[in-house]
């Protein structure tokens, strides 16, 4: 529940405790039952915290021996779904690795790592911690083999320089609880810009690794397609130099570390499958409990169905939805001095950003800006992102929630990378004027006011922006590009 809901909940009880609708009796049974699982956990016979044995022996955390435990755990997690004898890899050979999540220890670890959903982490928030990449890149040079990391899979192509082999690694965003919920078990409907990647690696005639990152079975068809070999890695958390453990092989190219894991959940066969063991007419790609290992024999066909099967109405046009929606990540400005949000909280000279409950936990964010200079949102991508799907009659819509009303101009931008004039505002002040103070209002702007003022909508590098330099005090939730309403600006 919303974290505000704690606190009528404690009013409302204390009353109802008061005037007889919950009985003394009934509190007195459920403190009762705390206390008595508490005594058989012994608590009460032991030293308080601070006095056991190991309490604040800081060095403790990150030891040796605990990281070799971690280690050894995403070894064995690890399951070989497909392998086309390119497993394991000789550490001296010339590897590309690609993928966002190949240096990323934080979407490497999922939701509820530091933060609720695991998002906005850096690799510095894991001192210690070892990416994906960074595991392969010291089995490579240990062996005297080459190693690139480049996200987009580009490479110098002058005469010796094609890799060996290609490691991609990429996978789902980090959530946490119903930002994870999705409407059906397809990877990347609509928009599959990791399956291009693999593709344009396969085309160029580089054996191609797919790494993938989850926290469930998947439907990726297209994706084990365009692979050679496929891992579920699933979560594998601080110690991903565990994966190079085992698809690097030794430096004479022995194994050094067999595959062990089996899938916990059976693998989908189409998008809309919902499979589990024991079902009648029991069939999913894969079945629980499968796992190659070396020299295992191949169970996948050499071409899967990829069903042809539209499934644009799951594609999401979303920025924000309950939370960042990827490629785009959010940033704070203040006086042209840009910091990117990395918690619920960011203060600047001139707005401020604390994440709100709307409907469940931190699905929306507030913004206070007070009229000291010019501040703003931002939704930027690494990269240009197409969004010409989204031209005609559709909107760029927000929710709003107005604490204050603006004392000026509060305006509502996108930008492109084409030219340094590839940007353009809208002021929505009279819209926002225009509705009530306190309650939740759909606010949009036709796309075409964008591109009327020259926007490029195929190379956006800001979906949506914010800005004001009045005094203001606005929640906004549920960002994106939606079909236009009645109320919608058209800037006729």
């Amino acid at each position: 529940a919303p974290t505000q809901s704690w606190q009528p909940l404690f009013a409302n009880t204390i009353a109802q405790v008061e005037d007889g609708t919950i009985p003394m009796s009934r509190i007195d049974d459920a403190v009762t039952r705390i206390l008595r699982v508490k005594a058989r956990a012994g608590i009460f016979d032991r030293p308080s915290p601070e006095k056991r044995a190991y309490s604040g022996k800081m060095e403790l955390i990150g030891h040796p021996e605990h990281r070799a435990v971690a280690r050894e755990a995403v070894r064995k997690s690890l399951v070989l779904l497909k392998n086309n004898n390119v497993l394991p890899i000789n550490p001296s050979s010339n590897i590309l690795v690609a993928g966002d999540a190949a240096d990323n220890i934080g979407k490497q670890s999922g939701g509820w790592t530091i933060t609720w959903q695991g998002t906005n982490n850096t690799n510095a928030d894991f001192p210690g911690g070892s990416s994906i990449y960074s595991g392969i890149a010291d089995s490579v040079n240990a062996a005297g083999g080459k190693v690139t990391l480049s996200v987009d899979g580009s490479f110098d192509a002058s005469a010796g320089n094609k890799p060996d082999v290609a490691i991609v690694v990429f996978g789902e965003e980090p959530y946490a609880e119903g930002v994870g919920d999705r409407p059906s078990v397809e990877y990347q409907p609509g928009n599959k810009t990791d399956l291009a990647l693999l593709k344009s690696l396969q085309d160029q005639g580089i054996p191609v690794v797919s790494i993938f990152i989850s926290g469930r079975a998947m439907w990726v068809n297209p994706e084990l397609n365009a692979s050679d070999a496929f891992v579920a890695a699933w979560l594998p958390g601080s110690e991903g130099v565990g994966v190079a453990d085992v698809i690097m092989a030794n430096a004479d190219g022995s194994v050094n570390y067999d595959f062990h894991g089996k899938l916990s959940y059976s693998w989908p066969k189409s998008p809309d499958q919902v499979v589990n063991r024991g079902d009648e007419n029991y069939a999913p790609l894969l079945p629980y409990g499968f796992g190659l290992t070396y020299g295992a024999e191949e169970v996948l066909a050499a071409q899967l169905d990829e069903l042809n099967i539209d499934t644009s109405a799951n594609a999401s046009n979303m920025v924000y939805n309950r939370s960042v929606v990827s490629p785009w990540n959010l940033a704070l400005v203040s006086n042209g001095q840009a910091a990117s949000v990395m918690s619920n909280t960011l203060v600047l000279p001139s707005v401020q950003y604390r994440t709100f409950d709307r409907n469940v936990q931190e699905d929306s964010f507030q913004l206070t800006f007070n009229g000291t200079g010019t501040g703003a949102v931002l939704f930027n991508a690494p990269k240009a992102v197409n969004l010409s799907g989204v031209a005609n009659n559709k909107a760029l819509s927000m929710w709003v929630n107005l604490v204050t009303r603006p004392t000026g101009v509060v305006n509502v931008g996108i930008n492109c990378e084409n030219d340094s004039n590839c940007a353009s505002n809208v002021n929505i002040s009279p819209a926002l004027n225009a509705i009530g103070v306190d309650a939740w209002s759909q606010v949009s702007v036709a796309t075409s006011c964008f591109t009327q003022a020259g926007v490029d909508l195929s190379t956006i590098t800001n979906a949506f922006s914010l800005s004001s330099a009045a005094n203001v005090n606005i929640i906004l939730s549920e960002i994106g590009y939606t079909d236009m309403t009645d109320n919608t600006i058209t800037c006729q």
